[in-house]
């Protein structure tokens, strides 16, 4: 379950980061209110998953997935342009993701 509410905390962190983008700079009231009501969702979710996975481990998979997200969603949905170092970059993020999650003692499974 601690997983489900990690996961649930990244989708929403990606979506407060892609709607705080949409904001222009909180000038536009929707964007607004979703980049601060998904921002409190994310971090709620994220302070649950701490009750049983230690922070460094939960800081290094939520934004490590965070990153590769936001960057696929603004190359996907907003048209930004990822060049081959950025994506070099994301897939050693997720690499180091996978290794956290499948050779870390650390990490309750």
């Amino acid at each position: 379950m601690t997983y489900i509410w990690l996961i649930v905390a990244i989708v929403a962190e990606v979506i407060a980061t892609t709607s705080l983008k949409l904001s222009e700079g909180f000038t536009r009231l929707w964007p607004s209110v979703i980049t601060i009501v998904f921002y409190g969702v994310a971090f709620y979710c994220l302070s649950v998953t701490m009750r049983t996975i230690p922070t460094g481990v939960i800081y290094a998979i939520w934004s490590g997935a965070g990153i590769v997200l936001i960057g696929a969603v603004g190359w996907i949905f907003l048209g930004q342009k990822l060049d081959w170092p950025a994506i070099a970059g994301m897939a050693l993020i997720i690499i180091g993701v996978l290794v956290v999650n499948l050779f870390s003692k650390s990490v309750a499974h």
